[in-house]
């Protein structure tokens, strides 16, 4: 007779022993190592030049993330990682100046005075509360836009798994690719089914290296990263310079990752079952994403977000450690300086990291759905169904708003218009319109 097995949880403040801890946190790095570098190489790419090095990069994804565990008092586990919503701003400022360089600093400026407005939301919140969540961000709006976060991802996933050079606006399709992609997929699936004790932990580990394995033997695998790579390796800092012209570009990405970090840590709440709006605090959470931001904008880094790679992880192996995230941050400042190590990592094929995102950013998107059934969203009332409807529509349909030379589409856009709808259905209900009772998060369960 079959027996059900429930996979051990390891919860947030659990103490993990350290041989089982570094495949624990080395599964955490390979699952953000993809993304994590990709956004140093493009700002390189398009400066023609390398203005960022990405060994400082994974130092200081390293050093932002023990911040924000320090500030959070270890009570949410979170991975910071380069944000993507900057790329377009920082595009713009290398660009505009005949010196790339000089542009690349410009917009590092423009990091700093981002990582300033966390800060001050953070501050705001701290002293007006976090009831009003409640009110701009009902289940049935907050359930599609958690949803719409791994929605969103989707295309990257399968861009890197499928298509040439990672990208699906490359229009080609790689067999090789399909097949090492699908063949790491099927291993975490699997494994995330059948493994027992330990390794029931470490499936997206498992499937990293079997996708590896299957890389090297098929030939795909490029090793010049490790032949070119120094065994010493100095980051190599870069100063902000402060242009109000360029600030005033960038700044507006602060928005796309506020509403994307509130969004994450909705996601979070629900994996690990606390009210971590609560408890650390979501102004804590801004606070420490918001230094870690000013620091990597002062050394020439690029700014951060909470990765939802390493939710993922989380979701899929039930570890919350943050003693795990921790040791995922040290080692991330380990290999900042070894010049080998990063190198090897960085022979990861991009189909191995497509085949594992399929996964995690699926996970995303089924939490999204997980608020709307413990919310027990009642879609017999109008409200909700309107609200959830719009903030599909709008998120999944990729319809832009530009602001500067930032562009508000998707789950950001979805962010906004459903706030503005569920203040309009809010006002409707004070000055007694609404002929529907409210339908209110509990500000003291959210998860």
């Amino acid at each position: 007779m079959a027996t059900n097995v429930r996979r051990e949880i390891i919860q947030v403040e659990e103490k993990v022993p350290i041989l089982k801890g570094i495949p624990l946190s080395l599964q955490h790095l390979f699952a953000m190592f993809g993304a994590s570098v990709l956004v140093p190489v493009l700002f390189n790419k398009v400066a023609g030049q390398e203005v960022v090095d990405p060994s400082l990069v994974l130092l200081m994804n390293g050093i932002g993330t023990l911040i924000y565990l320090f500030i959070c008092r270890g009570k949410a586990p979170a991975f910071l990682g380069p944000s993507f919503a900057f790329l377009a701003p920082t595009f713009a400022c290398i660009t505009a100046a005949a010196d790339h360089e000089l542009g690349f600093r410009h917009a590092v400026g423009g990091f700093v005075i981002a990582g300033l407005v966390f800060v001050l939301v953070a501050t705001i919140i701290r002293f007006a509360g976090r009831r009003w969540i409640s009110i701009v961000l009902p289940p049935a709006a907050m359930g599609p836009i958690v949803a719409l976060i791994g929605l969103e991802l989707a295309p990257v996933a399968v861009g890197m798994a499928f298509y040439k050079d990672g990208s699906m606006g490359s229009g080609v399709v790689i067999g090789t690719n399909i097949f090492i992609a699908l063949f790491t997929l099927g291993v975490v699936i699997i494994g995330s089914v059948v493994f027992r004790k330990f390794w029931a932990a470490i499936p997206v580990l498992v499937g990293v290296v079997a996708g590896y394995v299957l890389s090297v033997l098929l030939g795909t695998v490029d090793f010049s990263a490790i032949s070119q790579a120094s065994l010493i390796t100095l980051p190599k800092p870069v100063f902000p310079v402060f242009d109000w012209a360029s600030i005033l570009i960038v700044l507006p990405a602060s928005l796309v990752v506020i509403s994307e970090h509130i969004g994450h840590l909705f996601v979070t709440s629900n994996i690990v079952g606390r009210n971590l709006l609560k408890e650390p605090g979501l102004h804590n959470s801004l606070l420490g994403d918001g230094l870690a931001t000013m620091l990597s904008g002062f050394t020439g880094s690029c700014p951060t977000t909470t990765y939802g790679e390493n939710m993922g992880v989380m979701a899929i192996t039930r570890v919350y450690s943050v003693w795990v995230i921790g040791g995922a941050a040290v080692i991330s400042i380990f290999i900042a300086f070894f010049g080998h190590v990063s190198g090897a990592i960085r022979t990861l094929p991009v189909p191995v990291t497509g085949g594992v995102s399929m996964m995690l950013f699926g996970v995303i998107a089924a939490s999204g759905l997980r608020i709307l059934i413990e919310a027990k969203v009642d879609y017999s009332k109008s409200r909700n169904l309107l609200l959830s409807a719009v903030v599909f529509v709008v998120g999944i349909s990729g319809v832009p708003i530009n602001i500067g030379s930032t562009e508000l589409k998707g789950m950001v856009l979805a962010t906004l218009v459903g706030i503005v709808l569920s203040l309009v259905f809010y006002i409707f209900e004070r000055l007694g319109w609404s002929n529907e009772e409210p339908d209110v998060i509990n500000d003291e369960n959210v998860m």
